[in-house]
């Protein structure tokens, strides 16, 4: 049982319905106890939508490749309204060059003089989402910087000036190029938050005639934010929400004490199977039950990265698999369509709000309408861990809960109902199903709640369980693959199913050569970016099926770094996202020095195989890797350079390639031929 209540919430929690969920003993079932929804002596806290997030990072980089009708059915499943997850809110990384966790998203400033409003997907998505729900809530975060940013420092806020600017070109080039108004701007360092920077950049906002963009702080943490609103004027002004990531449904007295919107800016990050699911289904009730948050977001949106990076599969559904078109609607979306599809941003919560007596919690909230709906969950413990915080024991057993309606809903005859039950005993769950209404007899009505279920109890008749026929069958990646990246006017400025895990790889159009590399693929960074992650000294994009073990890459190559420059090409790459500093596998490499390396990592430390290459900066290149069993071989330019180098481990993983450093290269012609 998680007992972490404020005070403050202890005058609307009975002491006693917390203490059953541990102590009690299972409730007989021809008992019930009482629960009262009454608005008489007013309303909590204003609603303010359960939402997703795409980014930190590049967690729905492969969402564009899928060709429709699939991608459009994928959307509708996230931002329909009363049709899915029907989500109030999306929130999306501010893309910063960076590896911000299962791989980097493109900054619209690489460097200084340089601003593009199109690159990535975040742009794209949010017109996505848009399109369906024009009330949608947008909010912007930027995980990392890129290292014009830092003035050489890994820490953006020495210059707060630059970065406020930087932000705020952000959202302006949004509302310019893209017609997209952006509500909020989060504050986020894995270290600390800047106070000053804070200031300047709501002075920046409204210097740019954005004064109704608001500010999220610090995005992260509820201290020392919290006290430090407390004890400064400015920055209380400054800040209008305090949002908190993976707050364990509890806040802190201070934060309550600042009078601040409260928002879980960041939650759940948890596989989405059954159990995420009652992961997802218990926070949403009490993050505000517990700790007062109007808002909840998960990370991430939509599992739209190669399920080998870290937290594969830990979004609200999944969609891994362009190639072959499948996708897989899971029980995230459903227990969301609980909450969103019968309530709106603006509703209120009303004070009567709880635990139940046995295990589970409440919560209802009103439009002010007449309008009511309620919320209950019975997720046990084992059934609704979530990947973090640890998640203290309690107890949950089914129960008889009656519930009267006061005040100005006394008046309801008749409620409509949706319930979800896991069944983890049968594993027959059933999601998001409407039951018959329940009538409302003189005032009350009593419901035989069993362990692991959801349900919604509303006036409103708009709910549905929206379906498409079922998608293609789930594949493998194509074991033969090749792009020329041949394409004049790209829609995305990734070519498809690449990953990049450090660096930024972006179509490029080489005007100055008129021959067959006149479009390629170019790594475009020259300076480390700032970032709270670890990514590799080289740049790397990862692509194909990471049970590939036997495998022909091949690629042309341009080095445009004279001397130190170098590039490669790799396969068996077994690690990526935060973990792309120790990446293993087999990685041919040639020097613009003339040289070449084979070596069993991405750090180059364990050499398999080296010597002398003739490769020079500014001319084509054709690498060629062949890796069968333990042995792997190269050829340059068609022709053996090395063969035979030992290969004990990994055994499988990715395609991949990349730099030396952060330079510039191109890359084209690349082709992959797998057993």
């Amino acid at each position: 049982m998680d007992l972490r209540v404020s005070p403050v919430l202890a005058l609307i929690l009975r002491v006693s319905a917390v203490l059953v969920l541990t102590l009690g003993a299972p409730a007989a079932l021809c008992s019930s106890e009482d629960y009262i929804l009454n608005d008489k002596d007013g309303l909590g806290r204003e609603f303010d939508g359960v939402g997703g997030l795409s980014g930190g990072g590049a967690t729905s980089r492969l969402l564009v490749n899928y060709a429709e009708p699939y991608r459009s059915q994928i959307l509708d499943y996230l931002f329909k309204p009363n049709f899915g997850a029907s989500l109030h809110i999306l929130k999306v990384e501010i893309g910063g060059d960076a590896q911000t966790t299962d791989g980097t998203e493109p900054s619209h400033m690489h460097y200084e003089n340089d601003e593009n409003y199109f690159r990535g997907y975040e742009w794209w998505l949010m017109k996505e989402a848009k399109k369906r729900n024009p009330d949608i809530t947008l909010i912007g975060l930027p995980w990392a910087f890129p290292g014009w940013v830092g003035h050489g420092k890994n820490w953006p806020y020495d210059f707060p000036d630059i970065t406020a600017t930087y932000v705020v070109n952000w959202i302006i080039g949004a509302k310019q190029y893209h017609d997209l108004d952006i509500q909020y701007v989060g504050i986020w360092n894995e270290r600390n938050y800047d106070s000053k920077y804070i200031k300047l950049l709501r002075y920046t906002l409204d210097k740019s005639g954005l004064e109704g963009v608001r500010i999220i702080a610090s995005d992260n943490l509820w201290e020392p934010i919290s006290l430090t609103l407390l004890l400064d004027p400015e920055l209380s002004t400054a800040v209008d929400v305090i949002g908190a990531h993976y707050p364990g449904t509890t806040t802190v007295l201070d934060a309550l004490k600042t009078q601040k919107k409260l928002w879980s800016s960041e939650d759940y990050s948890s596989f989405n199977d059954e159990v995420g699911g009652g992961c997802w289904a218990r926070i949403l009730n009490q993050n505000y039950v517990n700790g007062l948050m109007t808002a909840t977001i998960s990370w991430n949106l939509v599992a739209s990265y190669y399920e080998k990076l870290p937290f594969g599969r830990d979004g609200l559904m999944t969609a891994e698999e362009p190639w072959s078109g499948n996708y897989v609607v899971e029980s995230p979306i459903w227990i969301t369509a609980h909450t969103t599809q019968f309530t709106q941003p603006g509703w209120t919560y009303l004070q009567t709000v709880g635990h139940l007596e046995h295990g589970g919690s409440y919560v209802a909230l009103t439009d002010g309408k007449g309008n009511l709906t309620v919320v209950i969950e019975t997720m046990t413990h084992d059934h609704s861990v979530c990947v973090r915080p640890p998640l203290l024991p309690f107890n949950v057993t089914s129960q008889n809960a009656t519930f009267q309606l006061k005040g100005s809903f006394a008046f309801i005859k008749e409620l409509h109902v949706w319930r979800s039950q896991f069944d983890f005993k049968t594993k027959k769950p059933s999601f998001f199903e409407k039951l018959a209404p329940v009538k409302i007899i003189d005032g009350s009505f009593t419901l035989n709640l069993a362990e692991d279920e959801v349900y919604t109890l509303t006036t409103l008749t708009t709910g549905q369980k929206g379906v498409y026929p079922a998608p293609p069958p789930s594949a493998r990646f194509p074991k033969v693959y090749k792009d020329d990246f041949n394409v004049r006017n790209p829609a995305f400025s990734e070519a498809p199913d690449f990953a990049d895990q450090t660096g930024v790889f972006e179509y490029f159009m080489n005007l100055t050569d008129p021959g067959p590399h006149v479009f390629t693929l170019r790594q475009v960074l020259t300076q480390r970016p700032v970032t709270w992650a670890t990514d590799a000294d080289q740049t790397v994009s990862v692509i194909g099926d990471y049970q590939w073990q036997n495998l022909t890459v091949s690629c042309d190559v341009f080095m445009e770094t004279v001397k130190t420059g170098g590039v490669f090409v790799a396969a068996r790459v077994d690690k990526g996202g935060q973990s792309i500093r120790s990446a293993k596998g087999v990685f041919f490499w040639v020097f613009a020095d003339g040289t070449y390396k084979v070596t069993n990592d991405l750090a180059g430390q364990t050499v398999l195989a080296e010597g002398k290459s003739g490769t020079l900066a500014f001319g084509w290149h054709t690498l060629t890797l062949t890796v069968e069993g333990q042995f792997a071989s190269g050829l340059l330019n068609g022709y053996p350079l090395w063969k035979n180098a030992v290969v004990l481990m990994p055994q499988n993983g990715w395609a991949a390639v990349g730099t030396r450093s952060f330079e510039l290269a191109q890359f084209d012609n690349f082709n992959v031929v797998a057993e």
